[in-house]
This record gives C-alpha cells, structure tokens and sequence, in this order.
C-alpha cells in the first residue's frame, strides 16, 4: 500500500476505571426513548487517518495530539475492551466532517506538515446487556445514525473475537477532477420529456418553465451568439441548473409574485392580486415609510440579505429570519446547524457587513410523545426535536452569539415536516470608511473573491429540493453541515477587511452557492466572468454543474477592487482564511462561466432574473374547513368532570404551555454581557419573559427589543385572524418588557402547504385563500400599529408525501419585532415583584375559544377564534409604555396561550408569590362563564402590578379603556381565584411551578 493510500485507525477510549458521560448519556436515551435494557454503554471516538506512516502516528499518540492522556488512553487499532455488542457510526463519503477537520489540522501543526492528512472520525457504541441484533440495529436506525449521511457498521461480540475491530474505511469521495459539461437536449424534448427532466434532476421546475427554457436556447439570435462563444445551441447541465436555482419557488418566491384572482364566496368579493409581495408588503411598508417623513428610521428594506434600521447616532441593526424545515426534516442535527450559521451569514453580508449581535430560534414540532407508527422516511418528533435543538446550541453556541429568544410550538401536523425557525440581529457603524454602512455596490472590473470554506456535494439542489414537498426519494445531497469555526474565523477576517476598506459589496454564498451568490451581485456591473477551475474544493470528482451550484456552508462571496487585492489576500492567509480569486465582475450584459478554458454557461442576466414565467393562480374562500361541525362557546361551559385547581394545573402541563427550561437552558445568552431580559426571568431564574431585551453597545443604555408571535393553532380557523393574532402577540411582547412602539419593525417569514391546484394538492384554491387572506392581515395590522416590514421569508411547500401519507403543515406565520429602547434600566419583566402590589388586567376578554389551548385539551371544536381591535390595543400599548416610562409598572406579562389562568400562574411562578383575583373583576364582554374568563384566549391583554401608591395615576392614564383591578399580589405562594365570593380554585404556587416544568423534564 502506498503512503497516499495508507489508512490507520486510531481509537481513543475513556480508561476503563473512569466514568464515560458520553456512554451514561447514550445509555439513558437507549431506555427513555426505545425502552431496551442495556448493562451498560461505552463510547470509543475513531479516526481514520490517511496518508502517515507508523513512525508518524506513533508520534501523533506519543504527542497526546488526539486524547486526553489524563482520562483517555489511544492506540493504533482496537481498542481493548469488553462488551456484548460493538455499532460504529460515521459519516459516508462527501459529508462533511468537523471533527476530523480539526484533527487533521491539529496532526499537521505537531508534524510539522504542509498539507494537512486526510482524516476521518466515527463513534464506537459499545454495548452490554442482553440485546438482539435487531435491538441493537434498531438503537442505530432510530437513535444513533442517520442512513442519510452516515453509515453503520455491527458486530457481536462473537464476531468481534473472530475479527477485532472494524476495518479502517476512507469516508471521502474518490474519483479524478472532472471538468465534464453535458448537454442536455431540450430540444429533442417533449412536454413529457420536459417534465420528466425537471423531475429527475431535481429541477423543481414546472412545464411552463421548462417550455420557457426550451423556447428561449431555440431562439435564432441566442443560438448564433452561443456558437461564437463555443457553445452549443441546448443549454448546458451548468445553464440548467443554474436556472433552475434561479427560478426556484426558494430562491424566486414565485407564488408570492404570482398573478392571483381570489374570490370571497363568504361575502361575494372578488380581487384581482398582482402579486401578494408588492401589493401588501413591500406597499405597505412604502405607505409607512411616507407617512412618517423624516422620522423614518429604516435605511434598507426588501433589496438586501437583512433588512436595516437606524439604532443610534453611530449604529444600525439589522435583522434577518429563515427557515431550514427540509434539510432539518431529513437530518435534524445538519440542518438545524445550517439553519443558524447560514442566517448567521445574512448580516455579515448585509450593506458592508455587520457584526452578529443576537440570535433567535423557533421550533415547530410534532409530540415528543408521539406512539404512532411513522410514515416512511420520517424520523421520530423527538430525534426531531433533539437533533435541531443540538444543531442550533452547537451552531449558536459554538460562534459566540447570544441566544436571547424563542420558542416552542408543538401540532400533530408537524410530523410531516417540522419548521426551524433561525434568526440572527447584526450591528454595524453607521458609516464605514466615510461610507454609508448599509449601501454596497460591485464595480466593473471588482474581483470574484470567494473566502471561507471549500466547495463540496452536500448543498446540491437545496434551493431545488427545499421547493418542493418532502417525499421518500428526497436526495440526501440537498443536506449541508455548517462548520462553526470556520465560519467564525470568516467572520473576523471579513469584520477586520471591512473597516480596512477593502472590499466593495459581500453577500452569502446561500441557497445556489456561487449561482446564486455572483449571479445576484453581478447584476449591479451587468455581468461576471466565472472560473470554476480555481474554486477551492473539498475533494476531488465534482463536475462544474456542481461547484456552480453546490451551497456547502461557510462561505461568502465579495468584490474586491484590483488595487485591494493583494492586500486583502495578505490579510486572509495571516487570519488562516481560505480566500480565491475566481474571477471579473464585467459589464457583458451576461452571467459567463468556465471551466479554465471550457465554457460553462453563458446567460444573459434579463433571461436569469426576469425570464421565468409569472404564475397565474386562483384563489377561492369559503369560510373555515369543517365550520358546520363547530360549537358556539355557550354551548360547552361546565368543567367536564375536572375541578377548576386540577384544569389549570392539566392545562400548565400541556406541550404548548409548559416550561421550556429544559432547552433553553443549553443555549448561551449571556456571552457578549449585553442581556438585559433574559429567556428565564424571577426570583428562581425560571420564570418566562415575554421578550428579550439586550444592551448591544456595553457602556451605553440604548437597547434593542426581540419579541415575536406564533399562532399556527387559529389557522383552520381563519388566516385572517391567525396572522393578526401572530402581530398583536409580537407587538404585546416586545411592549410589556418596555419596547417603544413607535420604534418596531417587522419581518415576516410565512411557511405554508403547498397551496397550488393540482392532482396532489386537490384544495390547493382553498390553502391559497388562506394565504390571500394571511398577507390581507399583514397589510392592515402592520398599518394599524405603525410597524414596516423590513425583510422576510417564505417557504411554500410543506407538506409530506410517502406510502398512503400526505401530511400538510398548519398555515403558520411566524412575526418577529425588532424594537427599541431609549434606556434599558427601564426594562419591565413577568415576574411578581413584592406583596401588596396591584394587579390590572388591561383589555376586553371575549368568548373566543376557537383553536384555543382549553378546546384542544378538551377536544371541542369552538368556532370563534380571537379577534383583534387593532386601534383599542395601539392606544393601550402606547399608554402602557407611557406607564412604564414613568416607572408605574413593576411587572408585566401578556395573556396568550391559556388565556388569563396561565398567565397568573405564569406570573405568581416567576415571583414566587401568591396571587387573590377576583374573576368578576375582569373587564368581560357580556356574561361569561368562569372558564371562559380564564381561558378565552382574546387578544391585546395584559396583567401588571402597580404599586398602590402609584395606582391612582396608573388609573388616569388608562380612563376610559379596558383596564380594572382584578387582584392584589399576596406575600403566601398560593393563587386563589374566586368569583362571587366563593374560591374556584387555590392551588400553592409550588404545586403550579412543579406542573408547569414537568412536561419537558427529562
């Protein structure tokens, strides 16, 4: 074997007489989650190392390079060890692998190497107790590996006797460079053909555009144009990727840009909609922007990768939301860790760059409790839940961003595609260089610099894949693995060539890679001349289709002026960042690739971004699926067969209410020291803040506000009133920790079923309307409360389809609120703050039971679903603010999930202090029955205290709104309801605590 070809395995163990926390881990998860007995459970970490001789990994052993001396011991080989089973886990060839990036660097650093060894890792789970082979397959099916991207290797201990160890296994692709450029001959195609096509290259492009395509590279004038260049008259596989990226529903948004004719059967309407995104959106936030003059406080709205505001005289923020449902779906841990560095990116890319300030995340999943049997190629909701908490810990964690905000959402119809939510908020100075910070342009004659990572497989036909539903043949190429460290050691160096001056625009190589990357930026020049032959790649063997279009993670893409070039090379290989020059901005009019010599692709830019075809949809409203079958709230109103104190603890319980502690507790918001409201606010540090406020600028008070509201519960309902419901609960939440609310912005990032009429999608008029309805919403409460929308998303194919199965997702908007504060020693938090203080309830509290938490856990389906009085809640948000400015308010949290019970309880558990509420104090409209006071869940209301000296002008701000005195905090931690007179409940606070967090306690 030659030295190239050389593989040893070097196994590192914890020694036998130490505890194994991996193992005990493993072990705990092994019985929780599949119920198998198991003695006892070790863990070995495998590298594969390529290319060293002995001598030479002797050395590495001898220098502890790999294991810790003190607790582990290494050998070359197998490990000794005694147990009844062996499964080893590791990544299948082109995946990417951090760990044994490191490691690689690391051999090289003590070897004294130029080039790095190849490496690859893997973990052993040894295993001992009485198992089967089935057992022990199944613990790696549904537990420890996923057969996307890892492969698996079993031996019993009988086996493992016969033959020790596993054989060392290269995990790379193999295979010479290839600068192949098929052609792909459309026009020999018909409309099967065509479609066909589309389908088969995941292309995710319909007839029409792939007609589109055909007619345009059959056009006399392109053809001629292409021979001069070398190129022949069918599109190349590079061009038709590249389209296909281009014009994908990911990257294009096509139904949101579509021509809809929406009819209102309800009420006789009709509409004509030439496109959802300019006609409430970006016009809404247009009229906004007008109105307010010179008051206007946003800078770059709807044409970056974030959207901007200004902070203070010398700062900006900008904000950025995206989802990662599909790859998350196949591959939680992956695509959760994509999902937050890749908007990581958005601000670094945003205007001259930002630095990373803040993140957020929102999950959406099905039960963790699921026992059903699972549709085929669908993993567990709780390995869901497990690997996207962990891919966003590592991710956030591991790049030295705070977490500060987030949530949960659990429904039944997430199992067939969950939703992760990932945002990041970036700051920058305002100007740089005697520049405006948020304005950026590419000039001719700019260098294509690519910086960060290298090129590999994974990230093929993301944007593609990701529009499209889920399915079983779902390619596992479309999974990416976000390498933190890299992308932080990107991020200095880009943070310090900035300031330098050195660069003219940046932007992140997303969804599409350098496709989407150059073929965007291009656009500000007219044109680019590509080299694909001198992109960095991970390993040898991609064609030039796929360095175009793959988006492996951590990489950005700049332009870098002639005269800045060395300079800003120099100043990557001393920062030990990877950056190429791969080509010319021009001004051809064309978006021109090559391989070296080859031609690649040649596009006119007018054809890449404006020739794909606007759809033509319709869209039809007949009011609620199932409206016959619902009940008005009068007609259920005795407590099935529950004591009012035992409901309000069932109801703390439940998945969608319950404490989150557990997760957010592995997320780090304290790093940067700039948290002012942290996730767990109160006595204990376990109580729920309605939103984060945090300090970005140490030494100044300013602070920014993240808030943000999600309602997926009222959707079958209604889009109307669950988008308005989503906006009102982002604007309540980021007012009751103190936020001014003339200073919010919006983004909005939709994620809907497939809502286009077809064979698969036979109500796809229906779950449009749904949409028409959702952005009419948008359009009127972003207007009612004063709040632009700044940036967003949509993901528009969320539904599953496998064996006898199609599972659609709720109709879900997710409304986040960047807001601000002039002083955040302001700030208000949930928690009950001392005895004696007053607590008010400010708001109407209607029967609107629909979709409400109260109905599901008694499964009746109530039929009116919360509405919003848009300028009622406005005056009381600004009043309420007005309080707090002038230090009325000791403590405030808004009545959402649960309704009123939940959020006195919330309140007394922050606290720790006991709560007497008077129900027939509550400001109600008509006579409502106990447990529609405690649990209709109407919209716009919040309970605070006030201390009684305060309460008298606390009263006068609030004359003539909905606002009354419901109880007093109590020093005994025990919360008593009573109405008239007699208590319906009184419950010791402790009980109420232990209720709330037990759900989710394991």
């Amino acid at each position: 074997m030659s030295d190239a070809a050389r593989l040893t395995r070097v196994e590192v163990a914890v020694r036998p007489h130490l505890a194994d926390p991996l193992g005990r881990k493993t072990d705990a998860r092994i019985r929780e989650v599949l119920g198998f007995e198991v003695a006892d459970v070790r863990v070995v970490r495998v590298y594969t190392v390529e290319g060293l001789d002995a001598a030479a990994i002797a050395r590495v052993l001898d220098g502890a390079v790999l294991h810790d001396p003190v607790l582990q011991d290494a050998c070359a080989g197998a490990a000794p060890g005694v147990f009844d089973w062996a499964l080893e886990v590791g990544f299948k060839p082109g995946v990417t692998d951090n760990e044994g990036r490191t490691a690689a660097a690391s051999i090289a650093l003590t070897l004294g190497l130029v080039t790095p060894p190849a490496v690859y890792t893997a973990l052993q789970y040894r295993l001992a107790g009485a198992l089967t082979r089935e057992q022990v397959q199944a613990i790696a099916d549904n537990l420890l590996a996923n057969e996307l991207i890892q492969r698996v290797q079993l031996k019993s201990a009988a086996e493992w006797a016969a033959e020790p160890g596993f054989p060392a296994r290269a995990a790379r692709v193999l295979g010479a460079a290839s600068d192949a450029v098929n052609i792909v001959p459309l026009s020999a195609m018909d409309d099967a053909a065509l479609l066909a096509c589309s389908r088969e290259n995941v292309l995710a492009l319909s007839l029409e555009e792939m007609q589109t395509i055909k007619a345009f590279f059959q056009d006399p004038a392109v053809q001629t144009h292409r021979a001069g260049q070398g190129l022949p008259a069918d599109p190349t596989d590079a061009e038709l990727e590249c389209l296909a990226q281009t014009w994908s529903e990911h990257c294009k948004h096509k139904i949101f840009s579509a021509r809809i004719s929406y009819e209102n059967k309800a009420n006789g309407s009709a509409l004509e909609i030439d496109s959802l995104y300019k006609t409430f959106i970006q016009n809404t936030t247009a009229r906004l922007r007008k109105a307010r003059g010179n008051k206007d406080y946003c800078l770059s709205v709807f044409k970056d990768n974030a959207g901007v505001v200004a902070f203070t005289d010398e700062t900006n923020l900008c904000i950025k939301v995206e989802t990662h449902n599909s790859p998350s779906a196949l591959d939680p841990y992956g695509g959760a860790l994509t999902g937050i560095v890749g908007v990581n990116r958005d601000p670094m890319g945003t205007g001259l760059g930002a630095e990373m300030v803040a993140n957020m995340d929102v999950f959406c999943f099905a039960s963790p409790f699921f026992e059903g049997e699972l549709p085929p190629r669908l993993l567990h909701p709780r390995r869901v839940l497990e690997g996207v908490r962990e891919g966003v810990e590592h991710g956030g964690n591991k790049s030295g961003v705070p977490t500060i905000n987030g949530s949960i959402v659990f429904h039944e119809r997430f199992l067939g595609k969950p939703l992760v939510y990932c945002g990041t908020v970036g700051m920058m100075p305002r100007t740089i260089q005697g520049k405006p910070s948020h304005e950026k342009q590419a000039l001719v004659g700019d260098a294509i610099v690519m910086v960060g990572g290298r090129i590999g497989k994974d990230g093929i036909h993301g944007a593609t894949f990701s529009s499209e539903e889920l399915h079983e043949g779902s390619p596992a190429t479309a999974v990416q693995i976000g390498d933190p460290i890299t992308q932080r050691k990107c991020y200095d160096f880009l943070m310090r060539a900035r300031d330098m001056g050195l660069y003219n625009a940046i932007t992140d190589n997303g969804a599409g890679g350098l496709s989407s990357s150059v073929g965007e930026m291009c656009q500000d020049t007219g044109g680019a001349l590509l080299d694909l032959a001198k992109a960095p790649l991970k390993y040898d063997g991609l064609a030039p289709w796929e360095i175009l279009i793959s988006e492996a993670q951590e990489r950005m893409t700049l332009a870098v002026p002639p005269a800045n070039l060395d300079a800003f090379l120099a100043l990557a290989r001393e920062m030990d960042v990877e950056a190429t020059a791969l080509g010319t901005y021009t001004d051809s009019g064309f978006f021109h690739v090559v391989y070296g010599q080859k031609p690649v692709a040649l596009l006119p830019l007018e054809f890449l971004h404006d020739g794909c075809p606007q759809l033509q949809l319709r869209a039809v409203w007949e009011g609620p699926a199932g409206d016959a079958a619902r009940v008005d709230e009068g007609e259920v109103l005795a407590l099935p067969g529950h004591e009012h104190g035992q409901l309000l603890k069932d109801m703390l319980g439940r998945l969608n209410i319950c404490s989150k502690e557990y997760v957010v507790r592995q997320y780090d918001h304290e790093v940067k020291g700039g948290s002012v409201v942290k996730p767990l606010v109160g006595a204990m540090c376990d109580g729920p803040a309605d939103a984060a406020v945090m300090r970005p600028v140490l030494g100044r008070m300013e602070g920014l506000v993240l808030s943000h509201g999600i309602c997926p519960k009222f959707s079958d309902l209604d889009t109307y009133w669950m988008t308005a419901n989503a906006i009102d609960e982002a604007v309540r939440n980021a007012v009751a920790v103190g936020a001014d609310p003339d200073s919010l912005a919006g983004v909005d990032n939709f994620c809907w079923c497939d809502p286009v009429q077809s064979d698969k999608t036979p109500d796809g008029r229906h779950k449009l309307a749904q949409l028409v309805r959702a952005n009419q919403a948008l359009a009127q409460y972003c207007f009612a409360y004063g709040i632009p929308l700044i940036s967003g998303k949509d993901s528009m194919k969320n539904d599953y389809t496998g064996g006898a199965s199609k599972i659609s997702i709720p109709p879900t908007l997710l409304f986040t609120i960047l807001g601000r504060m002039d002083d955040v020693r302001l700030a208000v938090t949930s928690d009950f703050k001392r005895p004696g203080e007053r607590v008010y309830l400010l708001g109407l509290t209607r029967p609107e039971l629909g979709g409400s938490e109260l109905a599901d856990a008694l499964n009746v389906p109530f039929r009116h679903v919360p509405q919003v009085d848009a300028l009622a809640a406005r005056r009381r948000y600004v009043t309420l603010h007005q309080a707090m400015q002038e230090r009325l308010v000791t403590a405030c949290h808004d009545c959402s999930d649960g309704g009123l019970a939940v959020a006195a309880a919330e309140m007394c558990i922050g606290g720790r202090l006991g709560l007497r509420m008077d129900l027939d104090a509550v400001p109600a409209a008509g006579e409502l029955d106990p447990v529609q006071l405690l649990y209709s869940e109407s919209a716009s209301r919040l309970l605070v205290t006030v201390r009684p000296e305060d309460a008298a002008r606390f009263e006068a701000l609030f004359a003539g709104q909905h606002c009354a005195c419901i109880g007093e905090v109590a020093a005994e931690p025990t919360l008593c309801i009573c109405r008239e007179a007699q208590d319906l409940l009184c419950e010791p606070v402790e009980a109420l605590a232990a209720e709330w967090k037990a759900t989710l306690d394991w």
